[in-house]
């Protein structure tokens, strides 16, 4: 049975041939409560191009929204800008049913893309300044190596002036919605920033040398086209100030205090040290992990000032959802935090120990001891928290 779907036009010689993925909850251990978009580009020149594919099981939505416009069979050439599975699950299939003249990858996508999926598989190499004419219109290549993979560029189509950014300027949201600007500014915000944290925050040394290096590249960027979520046409200066402001990692007057708890003695803990940060001016958010995902935690990381982290002990270790998030928080290498570790305990009290010494492994200070209470805390405990939450502002500054 034929599946039916439209292509959207994106410009003059440019469509939207991608899929909506509006189930999928979990990327990779990221929470898409939004769901997500597989982008895909068709470009309509004397060489009819594909740019990227889809994610295995939406091959079909591809196929019928490029048969939409032209017979699939028509398809010269095929651009994949980033080997990852969600974007080149579908190659196999769609060369099978295209017999494209050529595949396009960088020089280290040639051999990713062999190594999923055969050595046989027939892929040319461009590198950073290579051109490929289409006939009227060139497509031009920018390595984008560990944005955020080791294949991964950007190509850019200069008839129409779109810029193919691959994962870079992407967020997961699926909507009906191809644009930005018919979409919710605050989601929009809000997801840009919990994808830059759960997916390039460990490389945003990277993402903010490229961001720079645009001007230079003489580009004439007219509408941005991500692999994952909205097209931006207008405003364009929005998107790339949300990841550069991201990538900066500036922190600000901000508190994340994250906890784990078992009888509660935690959690007092606490909400007596977000009172003590907010009689300072602090903004707070705190959050307990057992209603919170990994990445909601590190969406929130990402621009904090203070990252506060308490669990109790269990085993002689710190709890194990404490233990999943701060290995999680530290893979992705945050920078320029205040840390602290806090718990409660019934006889060894290592967990706030080993919360201590993953901070310090991330490289965040510690200006304030971390602080642990037996059972359950008392009044003066709380005040202690308090005080805690004073001395934390006081270090932010």
């Amino acid at each position: 049975m034929k599946e039916y779907f439209k292509a959207e036009r994106v410009s003059e010689n440019v469509w939207w041939v991608g899929a909506i993925d509006w189930n999928v909850r979990n990327f990779h251990g990221y929470e898409t409560s939004r769901g997500t978009t597989y982008n895909a580009f068709l470009i309509i020149d004397e060489k009819i191009t594909l740019v990227d594919t889809v994610k295995a099981p939406f091959v079909s939505e591809l196929l019928a929204r490029v048969a939409s416009v032209i017979d699939p069979s028509k398809i010269d050439i095929i651009i994949s800008n980033h080997a990852e599975p969600d974007h080149s699950g579908g190659l196999p299939a769609v060369i099978a049913a295209t017999q494209p003249e050529k595949v396009v990858a960088s020089v280290t996508g040639v051999k990713t893309l062999r190594a999923y999926y055969g050595e046989e598989l027939a892929v040319d190499a461009v590198k950073t300044g290579d051109t490929l004419s289409l006939g009227k219109g060139t497509l031009s290549f920018v390595d984008t190596k560990m944005l955020h993979w080791p294949d991964s560029m950007i190509s850019y189509y200069d008839r129409d002036k779109v810029l193919f950014s691959q994962d870079a300027l992407g967020m997961h949201l699926a909507s009906s919605a191809r644009w930005a600007d018919q979409l919710d500014p605050y989601v929009l915000d809000y997801e840009a920033r919990k994808y830059f944290a759960n997916i390039l925050n460990f490389q945003a040394p990277k993402v903010l040398a490229l961001l720079d290096s645009l001007p230079s590249l003489g580009l004439d960027i007219g509408i941005i086209a991500p692999d994952h979520g909205p097209l931006w046409r207008k405003d364009l200066e929005t998107i790339i100030g949300i990841y550069h402001r991201a990538a900066e990692q500036l922190p600000k007057r901000k508190a994340l205090i994250a906890y784990a708890t078992m009888w509660g003695a935690t959690a007092r803990c606490a909400n007596a040290l977000a009172d003590g940060l907010r009689s300072q001016g602090v903004t707070v958010v705190v959050t307990d992990l057992n209603v919170s995902d990994r990445s909601a935690v590190m969406t929130e990381v990402g621009d904090a000032g203070i990252i506060a982290f308490g669990a109790p002990t269990m085993n002689n270790q710190m709890f194990p959802a404490m233990a999943d998030v701060l290995t999680y928080v530290k893979g992705l290498k945050p920078k320029n935090k205040i840390g602290f570790a806090f718990g409660a305990y019934g006889w060894s009290g290592e967990g706030a120990k080993n919360i201590a010494a993953e901070l310090d492994a991330m490289g965040a200070q510690q200006p304030v001891e971390l602080r642990q209470v037996k059972y359950m805390p008392t009044t003066a405990d709380l005040e202690a928290f308090f005080a805690c939450g004073v001395e934390l502002a006081k270090a932010l500054g």
